[in-house]
């Protein structure tokens, strides 16, 4: 293990029959798997799907735990410098989730109480003294608390590793505060903008940009991160940057601390309509995000247009849209709005009404309708 060997005198399994090995090996697999169980029951963070990395890494982080354990059974002198590396890496992996050190610690107790209890049981179950308990039970917790010193030598030399920890620790705090759904093992959000000297506001607003602009003349308490392409910052307070003004950065509305994914999902989509100030332009944003089913809403709306000539539907869906708009609902306005003759207005006007009859005067089916024609002008805007 390490050059002060965390295992002491290895003493715990100089006082176990080494023929407990094979017995424990080939039990080995229900065991991980009982352990694997209980931590993912008793710690959060560990719930992640049985596909997922965070699964991934505990079952075999359980795996090695126990193969090692067998391995000093069997031989307690022999070599385990080559498990070193495995357990650093668990801590190096916490603290680069932005994680501390508590879940892993938490995990590694519950895997101890589970191995400590089947172990006793397969002992028992082979035959051996009852007293076999005592060292049974003694090298199980000396080699978890070996494990887990390992886990925090990788932990802390990640942190002293970082090259520069402020302005890695704001990147992180970024990304912290965009996700929409946060890991519950994470490092706590006051103790993460502590690390990154960054008091939490109750306000942010949000901004994205290309990945390659020059935030330069940004102040530097915005928070900034890099992803998929594009450059997203976190504005304390909720205020707008006067330093973006003329830029091409599409800005979000100010929201509250725990909403700044909304701040950042409206930038997004404001980006893509081309409206850089998204707070201005909310309803497009809103539609624009739930477009598929404005779509579906726009087909049943029109289906009595569907089986008339193209040119006639479309100038009597204008119309539709232009009498949903107007106050009085009267010709001389939809006339108005369409630049045509009241007289034309009132014909298309007739059309509508005996191609809806009594729903153009239903507000349920004017709001559907409204919504309708809205979102199909805001799709066929992107396509402009």
């Amino acid at each position: 293990m390490s050059a002060v060997d965390p295992l002491l005198s290895r003493r715990p399994w100089h006082d176990l029959p080494p023929g407990l090995a094979p017995l424990l090996r080939a039990r080995l697999p229900e065991i991980t798997t009982e352990m694997v169980q209980a931590i993912r029951r008793e710690v959060r963070g560990y719930r992640q799907p049985i596909g997922s990395a965070v699964a991934q890494d505990l079952a075999e982080a359980v795996r090695l735990a126990a193969t090692q354990f067998t391995e000093l059974v069997e031989e307690p002198d022999g070599p385990q410098q080559h498990y070193v590396p495995r357990f650093r890496r668990l801590g190096r992996l916490e603290y680069l989730s932005g994680r501390g050190m508590d879940g892993l610690q938490a995990a590694y107790r519950i895997g101890a109480r589970v191995a400590c209890r089947r172990y006793v049981d397969v002992a028992r179950d082979a035959a051996f003294s009852g007293e076999i308990a005592v060292p049974l039970s003694e090298a199980v917790l000396t080699h978890i608390h070996a494990l887990a010193e390992e886990s925090v030598a990788g932990f802390e030399e990640a942190r002293a590793g970082a090259a520069d920890e402020v302005l890695r620790t704001r990147r992180l705090l970024a990304a912290r505060l965009l996700e929409r759904h946060r890991d519950p093992l994470a490092e706590p959000l006051p103790d993460l903008a502590r690390r990154a000297a960054w008091p939490l506001p109750e306000r942010v607003r949000c901004a994205v940009l290309p990945a390659s602009a020059d935030v330069s003349v940004v102040d530097e308490d915005v928070l900034r991160v890099s992803r998929g392409g594009e450059l997203h910052l976190v504005v304390p307070g909720g205020g707008l940057l006067s330093a973006l003004q003329g830029s091409d950065a599409a800005v979000g509305p100010s929201v509250a601390l725990d909403e700044a994914w909304v701040s950042l999902h409206c930038a997004r989509l404001g980006l893509r309509l081309g409206r850089l100030r998204a707070e201005d332009h909310l309803a497009d944003v809103h539609l624009l995000h739930g477009a598929p089913i404005g779509d579906l809403l726009a087909h049943q709306v029109l289906d009595p247009l569907r089986a008339l000539p193209p040119g006639k539907a479309a100038r009597l869906t204008d119309t539709l849209e232009a009498l949903l708009a107007s106050g009085g609902r009267t010709a001389p306005e939809v006339a108005a709005a369409l630049g045509i003759h009241p007289q034309t207005a009132r014909n298309r006007l007739r059309q509508l009404a005996a191609l809806y009859g009594e729903k153009l005067g239903d507000p349920a089916f004017r709001f559907d309708a409204q919504l309708a024609l809205r979102t199909r002008s805001v799709r066929r805007s992107l396509l402009s």
